[in-house]
């Protein structure tokens, strides 16, 4: 269930137990992996990592999944064929973003970019809703 304050939606993550096991030596736990929909930001937080973008960043987004788990358990996940960046918690279903101009995420410097993001959020469907209803921001 997401949770809604005044100007931010809180979107925890799925967190299957043995992802959960696998994510905790990384400093990603229940309270430490979330989705925040602010006014005009996006912010998904995954332990240490952290992507910051405006909305109007997002090009589209889309329910997706399974994945493969040795793929996408444990710390952040960087693809080497497209620098797209991975926040999982359970190898079931989550949420694949694009951007407009990639974003800083899983180094402290901000060198490398990524030009996608996949989430793994409790209620995938429930996110691509409040993106798609932002405006037409996004597809999917």
């Amino acid at each position: 269930m997401d949770i809604e304050r005044r100007d931010v939606v809180i979107l925890p993550f799925a967190i299957d137990r043995w992802f959960g096991l696998a994510s905790l030596p990384f400093g990603v736990t229940a309270r430490r992996a979330m989705v925040e929909l602010h006014h005009e930001r996006f912010v998904a937080r995954f332990g240490p990592w952290v992507v910051d973008t405006p909305l109007a960043n997002i090009a589209s987004a889309e329910v997706t999944g399974p994945y493969t788990w040795f793929k996408v358990a444990g710390p952040a996940h960087l693809s080497m064929q497209d620098r797209g960046l991975t926040f999982a918690t359970t190898d079931r279903r989550g949420v694949c973003l694009t951007f407009r101009e990639p974003v800083p995420g899983i180094d402290p410097w901000g060198r490398i970019r990524h030009p996608g993001l996949t989430v793994t959020v409790a209620e995938p469907e429930r996110l691509v809703e409040l993106l798609t209803a932002g405006a037409g921001r996004t597809s999917g």
